[in-house]
């Protein structure tokens, strides 16, 4: 079964499948440039990759901080 698609505007549904993928991984040692290339590897995502901006990426990080600590 495929995963649902996601975009960038998608932030929390992103940092909840990043931490379902990797829980261990402090999202807070992450380059942005890393974590773009984590995020557009997910399945399912559908956006065009140079669509994000550090704004976005930064949201997504914060939003991945909060899955770790629930």
């Amino acid at each position: 079964m495929s995963a649902d698609p996601v975009t960038w505007s998608d932030v929390h549904e992103i940092a909840y499948r990043l931490y379902e993928a990797e829980p261990e991984l402090d999202p807070l040692t992450l380059r942005f440039t890393d974590l773009h290339q984590k995020i557009v590897s997910l399945e399912g995502f559908s956006s065009d990759p140079m669509d994000s901006n550090e704004g976005i990426l930064e949201a997504i990080q914060m939003a991945w901080v909060e899955e770790r600590e629930d």
